[in-house]
């Protein structure tokens, strides 16, 4: 009897293990910190978080002249030059064309504009389920890519890149 009530109780304790494991692994999330580039003064943090299938992406930016700016996912997590082309082009897996983002045809990449107030400072949230963190699609996986913050607005028809301007802003999207 004893045997069977520890058996049962092994069994539970692995049942509630692998719930846990399963609702921690359903959640993840991912800081990241901006370095100016092309002699500009910007700075900033973005974060990715990841669940229920879903990414909220929001990235908070100082330093940049007042006005609208694009931000765009690029194909590579290399910043390392000054002026940021080593992270390449946007990041475009499903070879479409350059686009704004959920209107036709649009780049995985192609996060769009936000608006920087008189002090410099902007903001810009998005959430996609076109987007994962570290899974076996290539064509959602955003690990290992480049974050580009642009001096001008992405006028959503230019291609491939949306006529941005500098990157004034660049961070690798890793672990």
């Amino acid at each position: 009897m004893k045997k069977i009530i520890f058996s049962i109780v092994l069994i539970l304790a692995a049942i509630i293990g692998c719930k846990t494991k399963s609702d921690s692994s359903d959640s993840k999330k991912l800081d990241i910190v901006f370095e100016s580039k092309s002699n500009s003064t910007v700075t900033g943090t973005a974060t990715f978080a990841e669940k229920k299938g879903k990414v909220t992406f929001v990235a908070n930016l100082s330093g940049l002249k007042p006005g609208v700016h694009a931000i765009h996912i690029h194909e590579k997590s290399d910043c390392t030059t000054s002026d940021g082309s080593s992270a390449g082009g946007h990041w475009n897996p499903t070879f479409k064309n350059h686009g704004k983002w959920g209107v036709g045809q649009y780049h995985r990449g192609d996060i769009g504009n936000f608006t920087a107030d008189e002090k410099g400072n902007g903001t810009i949230t998005l959430t996609t389920d076109e987007w994962c963190i570290g899974c076996e699609d290539n064509t959602k996986n955003i690990l290992g890519k480049g974050l580009i913050v642009h001096k001008d607005t992405d006028d959503f028809t230019s291609q491939p890149s949306g006529n941005a301007g500098a990157r004034v802003a660049c961070s690798a999207i890793i672990k």
